[in-house]
């Protein structure tokens, strides 16, 4: 019987079973297609900027298109969303597949051919990141998680050590048809799935109303900016080991793509351990330190790579950045999911997986770039360098702690009275609310009162503000606008138990007896003949 706390606890559940096992064949299968992709480049167009390249092409459509693919996951049914995205991805690969074994792909066609991938994953991962919440319960959350994260880095172990014997026997077509394979199994799993959609009174958000929302509310949610700039400064300079790592393979005597999987399947192996390792570490160190920990340890592989040149010492070496991948990327992504409630999910995931691969991207080019100009082991020792003093530039940011904050919706705020011509798009809309603050509270007040304005503008207001009483001291006026009363409606369902904690807290301020004084303004209705005037 597997306990409730336990790390495998989620399997219990069926539907996440199901959907973690199709994952595993179909990251198995992209594995596979990354190790092929990046040796069949080292075969047509061998220099540091083209093998770099492939990675870019990779992970750039991420960093353009994940904010757009997550504002449609949070508006539109997220299985059926998903079962298109997998169709598209099953073509991609099936095509590329079929190009390579007629021997008609060239480096352009192959580096256009992983770009169109690229714009398949940036639309799948957020949508994919945030259906974890609706498969497990939140006490389960991390563990469902880390198991993704197991399941991501297994299927990096097997991988591509299938693609190296596969590449070697069969050439590097069969690999993509596989993987194009693979991707049915997902629409299978997402095809049996039914998904419970949200019940939600309100009409659905439009696109761009979608879009600036989820900008508007990463801009004021401080603790995903804090997962978001921790991971871009590690992720910039952890790229070189992915981007440089063909080349490097190239460049050991008897070696092939059989070595170049080797390598890869060690970070893999080295991740699970890391996996299987992170609950204990957790209860030892804080997330804030085990991410500076993993990355300094990740600098010292790339170290290792840049001058090691024995096999058995560069495996070693991958096995070490496994661990410390998997300690980074699960510690962020946990910050990440904990930061966001349900409504904006998908967008904030986005901000923090665009953040991610335009990291990588950039990274990518940027250090075969420098491989170039001067060596690969100087490109790897420079960004190993760079990662340490990383740790010491983002520590100020803080990533712990944030599972304590409940982002569930409370629905605490009563439904405002309105009289019939108050219709959903009638706007702008002020609010505000008046508060008569005990004298000795003042201070406290104005501290709360301002992190109550981030929360403000996170859910909807474009304005905020704060104003005291010219008669009548310690009394003040609070107010901030939406663009519509169907914005501050949607207000009325974003509002948490964070929230109301603080907001609970702020009244304890107040004069004994007096509440806080709510009133809802919208702007009239002007006739076109009193426009002309």
């Amino acid at each position: 019987m597997v306990s409730t706390t336990s790390a495998w606890s989620p399997f219990r559940i069926p539907v996440f079973r199901m959907l973690w096992v199709a994952t595993l064949v179909s990251n198995i299968g992209t594995w596979m297609h990354d190790i092929g992709a990046s040796w069949l480049m080292t075969t047509l167009s061998p220099t540091p900027v083209m093998v770099a390249l492939v990675q870019t092409a990779t992970t750039l459509p991420i960093f353009l298109l994940a904010m757009p693919a997550g504002a449609l996951a949070d508006i539109v049914d997220r299985r059926s969303y998903l079962i298109v995205v997998q169709l598209w991805l099953a073509l991609v690969a099936g095509l590329l597949g079929f190009m390579t074994l007629t021997g008609i792909t060239s480096a352009w066609s192959l580096i256009a051919l992983t770009f169109a991938m690229g714009i398949g994953s940036a639309m799948m991962m957020p949508a994919w990141a945030a259906i974890t919440p609706e498969l497990v319960p939140r006490n389960e959350l991390q563990s469902a998680i880390v198991l993704n994260s197991l399941g991501i880095n297994a299927a990096r172990t097997i991988g591509p050590a299938l693609a190296g014997i596969i590449v070697s026997y069969a050439g590097t077509g069969a690999v993509f048809v596989l993987n194009a394979l693979t991707y049915c199994l997902v629409i299978f799993a997402l095809v049996l799935w039914r998904r419970e959609a949200p019940i939600n009174e309100l009409p659905s958000e439009r696109f761009f109303s979608a879009l600036r929302s989820g900008f508007r509310f990463t801009r004021h949610a401080p603790d995903l900016q804090a997962a978001i700039i921790r991971g871009f400064g590690f992720f910039l300079f952890a790229s070189a080991s992915w981007a440089l790592l063909p080349l490097l393979v190239k460049h050991l005597e008897n070696s092939g793509p059989q070595t170049f999987g080797i390598l890869v399947a060690s970070m893999g192996a080295g991740a699970i351990v890391g996996a299987l390792l992170l609950p204990r570490l957790r209860e030892k160190i804080s997330r804030d330190m085990l991410v500076a920990l993993a990355t300094i340890a990740y600098a010292f592989a790339m170290f290792a790579l840049a001058i090691a040149e024995q096999l058995i010492f560069l495996c070693l070496a991958m096995g070490v950045s496994g661990i410390a991948w998997i300690a980074v990327l699960s510690s962020l992504q946990v910050a990440a999911q904990m930061a966001l409630p349900s409504w904006v999910r998908s967008r904030g995931l986005a901000v923090f997986m665009a953040t991610f691969m335009g990291a990588m991207a950039t990274g990518s080019l940027l250090w075969g770039k420098i491989a170039e100009m001067t060596s690969i082991s100087d490109a790897l020792i420079t960004a190993a360098v760079g990662a340490v003093i990383t740790v010491l530039l983002t520590w100020r940011w803080h990533i712990g702690g944030i599972e304590k904050v409940d982002l569930t919706p409370s629905m605490h705020w009563p439904t405002p009275m309105v009289h019939d011509s108050v219709t959903h798009d009638r706007g702008p809309v002020l609010i505000t609310i008046q508060y008569a603050v005990q004298s000795d509270k003042k201070n406290k007040f104005l501290t709360i009162i301002r992190e109550l304005s981030k929360r403000r503008r996170r859910d909807g207001a474009f304005a905020w503000g704060v104003f005291e009483h010219t008669e009548k001291p310690n009394h003040f006026i609070e107010s901030f606008s939406v663009d519509s009363w169907l914005e501050h409606l949607r207000q009325h369902e974003r509002v948490t138990h964070a929230d109301r904690i603080l907001q609970a807290e702020l009244r304890t301020l107040l004069i004994n007896g007096s509440e806080p004084i709510v009133t809802h303004y919208v702007a009239p209705k002007y006739t076109a003949e009193q426009t002309k005037r």
